[in-house]
């Protein structure tokens, strides 16, 4: 099956000329995250970032259909945390789901210390019947063991067929793997009640200086099959792209069209440069991807439509 994405224009930015922009979401709306209202009316949530690259998570609601933004909030949803805590130098959305009747969100908890690496643990945010967002634990959700022993990054969590849940995030290798870019890979866990996790190991295969580097899977579930997509960097040089993955169990996943994702960058403008952070949902019977462009998300999120040849 081949793929293929009408892009439908850039749906937000923080402009300062359009917004009073808070000091803690002064740039970017990265890792966009849509909660559904009414109508075509959504809730964002993205990740933007303070004066010192730090993130934390801001809002707005987006009538997907008019493609215009309802309201903008101001006052950040959610902060990154104190010096010392796992989410200390940011806060990047990965994904949703429920256990029962609490929601939760994912997120990448950044901590850039002075003289080592970034690195980042994986953390839970309750979603409150509001919509406000309270972080659950100090502890991360999922922190780094023997099998992930460097780096965790955005996760997405999916029912499974038996009651329990399928989650693929990312997990370090090594920072350089010889060409200049680092080895992030697309790692699977199972869980029976959605709170405590069984690591599987590597789940999306990669080669080195073509498709090594990955983030932010989404899946989208169709009947008995599995559409996975991400952003990945190649390794050769390139920025990001949006790559797809396919499955028929959640366990075994083919690359075939990993190249083929029936998007890409613009010839110009606001993504044309680099696409990433993919969110996949569903509304009305149409698919829709939310992702962003240029410089990580500084140019904000755009909103594309799929449709199948």
């Amino acid at each position: 099956m081949t793929h293929y994405w009408e892009k439908l224009g850039q749906l937000f930015w923080p402009d300062p000329k359009n917004y009073k922009l808070h000091p803690k979401l002064l740039t970017h709306a990265a890792n966009p995250l849509a909660f559904h209202l009414h109508d075509d009316v959504f809730r964002v949530f993205y990740s933007g970032r303070d004066g010192r690259n730090r993130s934390s998570v801001g809002g707005v609601d987006i009538d997907i259909v008019k493609r215009k933004v309802i309201k903008y909030y101001e006052e950040p949803f959610f902060q990154h945390g104190k010096p010392g805590t796992f989410y200390a130098d940011g806060v990047s959305i990965g994904c949703s789901y429920a256990v029962n009747q609490t929601k939760y969100i994912l997120f990448m908890g950044w901590q850039n210390p002075r003289d080592k690496h970034w690195r980042g643990d994986i953390g839970r945010l309750v979603v409150n019947s509001d919509l406000s967002l309270s972080l659950e634990s100090e502890i991360p959700h999922l922190g780094c063991n023997e099998i992930d022993p460097i780096s965790l990054s955005y996760p997405w969590v999916e029912p499974s067929g038996n009651g329990g849940f399928d989650m693929w995030y990312g997990s370090t290798k090594s920072w350089d793997a010889g060409n200049g870019e680092m080895i992030h890979t697309i790692n699977h866990a199972y869980s029976v009640d959605g709170h405590t996790w069984e690591r599987k190991g590597l789940a999306i295969p990669f080669e080195k200086g073509n498709f090594q580097a990955f983030s932010r899977p989404t899946v989208l579930r169709r009947d008995s099959s599995y559409n996975m997509w991400f952003s990945y960097r190649s390794g050769s040089g390139e920025k990001y792209r949006i790559g797809c993955a396919q499955s028929n169990d959640a366990i075994s996943w083919s690359t075939d069209l990993i190249k083929n994702a029936g998007i890409d960058i613009s010839a110009s403008g606001w993504d044309s440069e680099m696409i990433e952070y993919p969110y996949v949902f569903n509304h009305k019977e149409i698919t829709y991807m939310l992702y962003n462009g240029n410089n990580f998300g500084m140019t904000g999120f755009g909103l594309a439509l799929y449709s199948k040849n």
